[in-house]
């Protein structure tokens, strides 16, 4: 029985309960499907990581705050000949969020974006100008939890240049409108395994905040999606992810429309306690990319 080595990181119980209790259960619910699966921190210099013959990215939550060793590590990977879930090349792709690029051309609506090369200057005026918002979100190229995201008013921005552009002489960086939706409606996530939707939640932002994260104080609701963001959805995955053993697609509803915020492919928490059948949907996922490999052998 071939090792299966499921991800993590070292500082364990940095996020909230909820997500560290999702990794818990999903460990347990695969030992109990009689997969030989245990967790394995990535930047662990010990593991030998021959032995495993199926790498899957759970929750390397710290990879943005040491992406060169992230990327070293993924090298080191395909050297070995690992399989990973999702595939490296997919995950290096989605961790630079100039992917929206790729979105973009492939007629994804995502926000209007000013990019930020290392060691450019933040200009406020120039930026709110080329957005035409009133209110931006600021943010790095490679980042995660919220890192060093800032929603700035022109007066806000003003003040934090300073501070902008010592952030942007270390790491590229992205400006994009700030979307009231996201405060009074919420956004979505969508979940797919193996391409085939799977479930949806909304999450919303506590009173006086814009993040949504649980581990922020958002909360999750489970409504029913409109069927035209779950088809807007479907169509990321299908265009960019339909290799892919787990996708998110988060997203925002603006003026009937799906905007996208984050196509999910590395990392993202998979909210599977919010749906029954949602674990063994990601383990009949799961299964089938190990009958595929198996019955390539």
């Amino acid at each position: 029985m071939q090792q299966v080595a499921l991800i993590t990181y070292k500082e364990a119980g940095s996020f909230t309960s909820v997500s560290e209790d999702e990794n818990i259960e999903l460990l347990r619910f695969l030992k109990e499907k009689g997969l030989s699966v245990s967790f394995q921190v990535w930047d662990d210099a010990a593991v030998d990581w021959s032995q495993f013959g199926l790498v899957i990215m759970k929750s390397p939550w710290d990879y943005f705050d040491k992406i060169d060793a992230f990327y070293a590590w993924l090298d080191k990977l395909e050297q070995l000949n690992c399989r990973v879930l999702n595939p490296v090349k997919t995950i290096r792709w989605n961790a630079d969020k100039v992917y929206f690029k790729d979105l973009g051309r492939k007629g994804v609506n995502v926000a209007p974006t000013v990019w930020l090369e290392a060691g450019d200057a933040f200009k406020p005026e120039e930026v709110f100008a080329a957005l035409h918002t009133k209110k931006i979100i600021v943010k790095p190229r490679i980042s995660g939890a919220a890192k060093n995201t800032f929603a700035l008013t022109l007066e806000d921005a003003i003040a934090k240049t300073p501070e902008l552009n010592e952030l942007i002489k270390q790491e590229p960086f992205m400006v994009q409108p700030f979307l009231p939706e996201i405060e009074e409606k919420g956004e979505w996530s969508f979940l797919f395994f193996n391409g085939k939707y799977s479930h949806t939640v909304l999450k919303t932002a506590k009173a006086g905040d814009f993040r949504v994260q649980h581990f922020f104080g958002g909360t999750v609701h489970t409504p029913t999606p409109p069927a035209h963001l779950q088809q807007a959805a479907q169509y990321v995955v299908d265009t960019f992810a339909s290799d892919c053993l787990y996708a998110r697609v988060d997203g925002v509803e603006v003026n009937g429309e799906f905007i996208l915020m984050e196509l999910e492919l590395i990392e993202p928490f998979l909210f599977l306690h919010t749906s029954e059948g949602a674990y063994e949907r990601y383990y009949t996922a799961l299964r089938a990319q190990l009958d595929q490999v198996e019955t390539q052998v």
